[in-house]
């Protein structure tokens, strides 16, 4: 069965920076688009960057454009999103997704907090 399972979130300065990974399982990661998504206190999930299955074109929401990078790795079928210059509006849960078979995947999300 598909499973995302996210790391690498925590508490973090404004101005730092964190990688979070995203370990899939379950499907040939290497012929599937991926995105992350964040959900911050009383607001909607929003995306936040996507890549394409080969890596070679990826999106991203204007708030993360020129900080944020999405990448992946297929021989360690690992999704990354490296934040750099946080911002206290960064701190969401961040979610790792998928579609697969018609349906959406999500991982448990990992925590991000940008606080001085």
């Amino acid at each position: 069965q598909v499973q995302l399972v996210e790391s690498g979130g925590g508490l973090v300065q404004p101005g730092g920076s964190l990688r979070l990974s995203c370990a899939a399982s379950g499907f040939t990661f290497s012929t599937y688009l991926m995105s992350w998504y964040r959900q911050a206190p009383g607001k909607e999930r929003e995306l936040v960057a996507a890549i394409t299955s080969a890596g070679g074109t990826s999106n991203y929401a204007d708030s993360v454009k020129g900080r944020f990078t999405i990448s992946r790795d297929k021989a360690k079928n690992t999704v990354y999103l490296q934040m750099n210059a946080m911002k206290p509006e960064d701190t969401a849960i961040y979610y790792c997704h998928v579609i697969y078979g018609f349906q959406d995947y999500w991982g448990q999300g990992t925590q991000v907090t940008v606080s001085s």
